[in-house]
């Protein structure tokens, strides 16, 4: 069984490669389990209904001029592609490339004392993701 570390995740928001702001990136999809038990079932049987997800962002904060929170603040209340891989290296079957559209429904801007500026922000994906192995 292979292990990876996660040492030059790839994520691109809007066509920005954004990895340089970025300390984690996780895309997590689910599809809704409808019932559909009947009288006489003696357990409940479960179709699958819309599937949907999040992708999750953990972003160190540059406040510069054509950087991060420059890059975002313009998409806030959009929808925009993303693309996530474990690499940033090529697209393979050994680091598979997912992609789609999210919706930027979050901006937070602030912290605490004594710490790094960041921000996580999760963004509701908006139709398919597609994953792609070359």
């Amino acid at each position: 069984m292979a292990t990876l570390v996660l040492l030059n995740e790839f994520v691109e928001l809007n066509a920005v490669n954004s990895s340089g702001w970025a300390k984690s990136g996780a895309l997590a999809m689910e599809a809704a389990a409808l019932d559909a038990s009947v009288f006489g079932d003696g357990w409940t049987k479960n179709t699958a209904g819309l599937k949907s997800g999040t992708l999750t962002i953990e972003f160190l904060d540059d406040f510069a001029a054509s950087q991060l929170d420059a890059t975002l603040w313009p998409l806030f209340g959009t929808v925009v592609p993303f693309k996530l891989r474990p690499d940033a290296g090529a697209v393979s079957t050994s680091n598979p490339q997912y992609s789609g559209n999210v919706l930027i429904a979050q901006h937070n801007v602030g912290g605490s004392l004594g710490e790094l500026a960041g921000k996580s922000l999760s963004f509701p994906l908006s139709g398919a993701v597609a994953r792609a192995t070359s």
